[in-house]
């Protein structure tokens, strides 16, 4: 099937819910991706963050092979030896206070799994969500989404969420927590464009939560499993969630996701509360598997730590020019934030081979996968500086 097939086909059947960039992936290797014309293109994009062991990792392909060799489905309800597995690594890597999972599919399923947990120990019904937090599309991840556009077309949504400000300390002691079932807060904002609060914004939360017994729940969908530098994007700042939820880069590539809950919520769910078909299949569950020892064994949150104080380092020598506002990052989740609508400058940089991500109008993203190495992000890099170069030339 050639390009224009795929882009026809693709155009007229599949609902119109995506912006399309104008090109054909095939295949991938490490850090790159490749279209049906063999072109190479750097990936800054990691599928919005899955591809955190870039593309084709042998391990994560093994792993899967292995198991669906044997087995590719068993439902909850039955005991797996690959499952068993998962939730022994996952163990590992999970704050103390948080040693039970529930396993699922998506982000948007952590986050409902998440919410009606917090309803069913709280027995109240608010939430209490931030500007500029996106938690996910589905009716009770969406309620606590921002974005209007995102809300407005399919309102009424569920009642009692009340958004604050995010960063906005002096606010948070009027936010109704005495009231609400839990907070929800990412530790980083990725689709707000790698916005991030001061120590003090969390410390008052986590205040906040200790003397109403609000629940915290701490949305590490993107900022999960090093991608900020260490394991989880909350202990940059000491936090001590009730409730994570984990998807994205967990799988591999192979949907998964995970809710990790403390003690006290576990103990409050009961057989029947809250199910998933594909939950915790054995092929996702390997995948899982392969994904929590590659990142370990190639000690890839220390590699990511590092490689982040060099991408500040050259977000800093970019955001000196003019057409740039200022550069933000915490290890390999980063954005430059423009003067100018920043179309022109995806256009160009993926004409010269790197594929990025973006927020609002005038922010560049960037989420390029964990194994990528310093040769490598001073390439894309330097393919996005010449694209800004070039689109300045041509005001």
């Amino acid at each position: 099937m050639d390009e224009q097939e795929v882009k026809r086909l693709e155009d007229s059947m599949q609902l119109h819910t995506y912006h399309k960039l104008p090109i054909v992936l095939e295949r991938g290797e490490g850090v790159y991706l490749f279209d049906k014309s063999g072109k190479r293109y750097m990936d800054f994009m990691s599928a919005y963050g899955v591809a955190i062991l870039g593309h084709s990792n042998v391990a994560v392909i093994e792993a899967v092979q292995n198991q669906m060799q044997k087995l590719i489905s068993c439902h909850g309800s039955v005991y797996n030896e690959a499952r068993a597995k998962l939730l022994s690594k996952l163990k590992l890597i999970s704050p103390p206070d948080l040693q039970h999972f529930y396993l699922c599919n998506s982000g948007a399923e952590a986050i409902e799994a998440a919410m009606k947990f917090a309803r069913k120990v709280r027995r109240k019904k608010g939430f209490i969500a931030f500007s500029g937090g996106y938690h996910g599309k589905t009716f009770g991840a969406l309620s606590v989404t921002w974005g209007e556009k995102y809300r407005e077309p399919f309102a009424p949504l569920l009642d009692g969420v009340v958004f604050g400000r995010y960063g906005d300390v002096e606010q948070l002691e009027k936010l109704p927590f005495e009231e609400a079932a839990a907070v929800i807060v990412e530790p980083v904002q990725g689709e707000s464009g790698i916005k991030m609060a001061n120590q003090e914004f969390f410390n008052t939360i986590q205040s906040r939560c200790k003397e109403t017994g609000c629940l915290m729940i701490v949305d590490e969908i993107q900022t999960g499993l090093g991608r900020t530098g260490k394991m989880w994007g909350h202990e940059h700042y000491g936090l001590r969630p009730d409730i994570i939820t984990v998807a994205k880069g967990i799988g591999g590539g192979i949907p998964l996701g995970v809710t990790m809950v403390s003690n006290k919520v576990a103990e409050a769910i009961e057989l029947g509360d809250h199910t998933t078909t594909f939950g915790g299949n054995p092929v996702a569950a390997a995948a899982g598997c392969a994904v929590i020892d590659f990142i370990l064994s190639n000690r890839l949150i220390e590699h990511s730590r590092s490689l982040g104080k060099v991408f500040r380092e050259r977000l800093a020598e970019m955001s000196n020019q003019k057409l740039y506002k200022e550069s933000r990052n915490m290890g390999l989740m980063a954005a430059l934030e423009l003067r100018i609508k920043f179309m022109n400058v995806l256009d160009e940089a993926l004409k010269h081979g790197l594929i990025t991500l973006y927020s609002g109008l005038n922010i560049i993203r960037m989420l390029p996968p964990l194994i990528i190495s310093k040769e490598q992000l001073d390439e894309g890099l330097d393919i996005l500086l010449q694209a800004l170069k070039k689109t300045g030339e041509n005001l």
